[in-house]
């Protein structure tokens, strides 16, 4: 049987869709969750709340990285997603 999710609250949708990708361990789902946190302060008419959590995420990240500061395979994995960044925008 196909629950009907539109009938839900928002506050429920939320609370079964990161309960679902934690259980999953879907990192991808939580992180575009992160991502689109800035454009929804947009929307919900405050930009500067958007800028301030573009500016939390990559706290956020640079926590994650210096927590594995040590680990010098995973800095090596990350370096073409580096590159490929710089390069798509022009980062000097």
């Amino acid at each position: 049987m196909v629950e009907d999710f539109e009938r839900l609250d928002t506050d429920e949708l939320r609370h079964r869709a990161v309960e679902l990708a934690r259980k999953r361990w879907d990192v991808g789902y939580l992180w575009e969750l992160v991502e689109h946190i800035p454009g929804a302060e947009a929307v919900a008419g405050r930009p500067e709340a958007g800028r301030v959590g573009a500016t939390k995420a990559s706290v956020l990240f640079s926590q994650l990285l210096a927590e594995r500061e040590g680990d010098r395979q995973l800095r090596e994995a990350l370096r073409p997603l580096y590159l490929d960044y710089l390069r798509k925008h022009g980062g000097s």
